[in-house]
């Protein structure tokens, strides 16, 4: 069974999203949100629905970020959190975090049914599992955690899928959906309430004063009160969050299987990762096998993580057909708590929410209705929680000095690493880092059998790319930039492109 050649994300292929023009002039609003996710279009949307001018303004198009490239579940069950959250947080903490994730889920939940949004909003119960031995006592402290807090969980001995576990624990009536059409929803309201929503329109600085403003990469200017920043990695230069973050890339394949699949949302306790749930679209079901975490930039070669996947599908349910795969790029934070709000202190007028460490969907609703509260004065019982100007000795200084030297580690392994392979060498649809003229570069020869050839000191802090041969990107081990073979920005914190040579 053969992977399909190119990466391609089912949520982005299977629905359609409005179109909105670039931003070619300079503009005033109230608010400016940047990024063309859940996130921002659902702080875009309660703005909006609250009679206030807003404007979004996305680099790409709408979801071409992380939420086009999700496993789109809606729930508060975040792999094994509660545990670890009531160590670090205590008891009020934890149960806050729980709170906010179960509200961001009944508010979608509600926005679904009540306008009658047809995404293929399922609930369903979500499952953490262990095959393992040791992944026994990790379930049981979670379950220990589920009953302190009062969360609704269930620990069982067995699953109904056709492998066996040591132990489960469900989170009951979580959801999935398909966020396209989610999306469009959004969109949509937001222009017919009043707001404005501006595609392929890069930010590239903010201006700090009142009132604030932001320029884009072709020289316009927004002028507004306050700016969200919701994009992937916060377009803005200060408040040091490329050392705050790490990112984690992942995978997934959409089958086709003959297996009669029971229903529920899975991930294992232990690794290597997988996840699994069903899609219901259209009349299509198609299964949903994701896994194969690793940060940015410091995988094996990346197409075997998707042979990973593949090999387990084939064991575990059966593969008629491969129909998608794509690669998802994710933010994780010092201690694991996204940072949504004041982006700084002493910057009232910007504000950012990032670091959902894969679990964006619900994590976007919680910032989408926290921002939006910040931005119109409003007391939002989650705020202090999700602060991101807090800074916990446990984990965060521990967190900190690890991925300190670990950026260190691979900014000196790619300045001394021996590159033997020659250009010429490559062959069709191949890349790899190579040495020209004693100098490091990026080789790239595409089904033409044209040679794209980059310079692969990142932009952002002149760590080494390495090459990612299941997506065709060059990717950076230090801080999870991401640039097209041609060298173009994909993900930040990176703002300009590797050089062509």
């Amino acid at each position: 069974m053969q992977l399909p050649e190119y990466p391609e994300s089912y949520w982005r292929r299977t629905a359609e999203l409005p179109a909105f023009p670039k931003l070619t002039r300079d503009l005033e609003t109230e608010f400016a949100v940047v990024g063309g996710g859940i996130t921002g279009l659902t702080t875009a949307y309660l703005l909006a629905k609250e009679g206030r001018r807003v404007a979004l303004l996305t680099a790409d198009r709408l979801l071409s970020g992380t939420t086009g490239y999700t496993t789109a579940k809606i729930t508060a069950q975040h792999d094994l959190i509660y545990d670890e959250l009531i160590a670090h947080f205590g008891e009020e903490k934890a149960r806050l975090y729980y709170e906010a994730n179960a509200g961001a889920l009944a508010f979608m939940r509600s926005l679904v049914a009540e306008h009658g949004i047809d995404c293929d909003f399922v609930d369903e119960d979500a499952v953490v599992y262990a095959t393992r031995e040791e992944g026994l006592h990790k379930i049981e402290k979670e379950y220990a955690a589920y009953q302190q807090l009062g969360i609704p969980g269930e620990r069982y001995d067995t699953l109904t899928l056709p492998f066996g576990a040591t132990a489960a624990l469900s989170m009951k009536r979580q959801a999935r959906f398909h966020p396209t059409p989610y999306a469009a929803f959004l969109a949509n309201e937001i222009v017919r309430l009043g707001g404005e929503i501006f595609e392929e329109t890069t930010m590239d600085k903010f201006h700090d004063g009142e009132p604030a403003k932001v320029t884009t990469k072709d020289g316009n200017t927004v002028t507004c009160d306050s700016v969200a920043a919701c994009s992937h990695f916060p377009f803005f230069d200060n408040g040091f969050y490329f050392a705050r973050l790490h990112a984690e890339s992942s995978y997934v394949i959409a089958i086709k299987s003959p297996y009669d699949y029971p229903g529920g949302m899975y991930i294992t306790a232990n690794e290597p990762k997988r996840s699994i749930r069903e899609v219901t679209y259209n009349g299509e079901k198609l299964l949903l096998i994701g896994g194969e975490s690793h940060k940015t930039g410091q995988g094996e070669c990346t197409i075997e993580h998707y042979e990973a996947l593949k090999r387990f599908a084939e064991d575990a349910f059966g593969v008629d057909e491969i129909r998608y795969r794509w690669s998802t790029h994710d933010l994780v934070t010092l201690d694991k708590i996204p940072y949504i709000g004041l982006a700084r202190e002493g910057t009232p007028n910007l504000l950012v929410a990032t670091g959902y460490r894969k679990w964006g969907m619900t994590s976007s609703a919680v910032a989408g209705r926290l921002l939006a509260d910040l931005l119109l004065d409003r007391d939002n019982p989650y705020a202090e929680l999700f602060g991101p100007s807090r800074f916990q000795a446990d984990p965060d200084m521990g967190t900190l000095v690890k991925e300190t030297a670990d950026v260190a580690y691979h900014f000196v392994k790619g300045k001394l690493e021996w590159l033997k392979k020659d250009p010429e060498e490559l062959g069709l649809d191949e890349g790899a880092a190579v040495r020209i003229r004693g100098r490091r570069c990026g080789a790239y020869r595409d089904h033409e059998g044209k040679l794209h050839v980059v310079d692969t000191t990142c932009t952002h802090m002149g760590c080494e790319t390495e090459w990612n041969a299941g997506d065709r990107t060059w990717d950076c081990p230090c801080h999870g930039s991401r640039f097209t073979f041609s060298g173009e920005v994909v993900n930040g914190p990176a703002k300009k492109p590797l050089e062509r040579l």
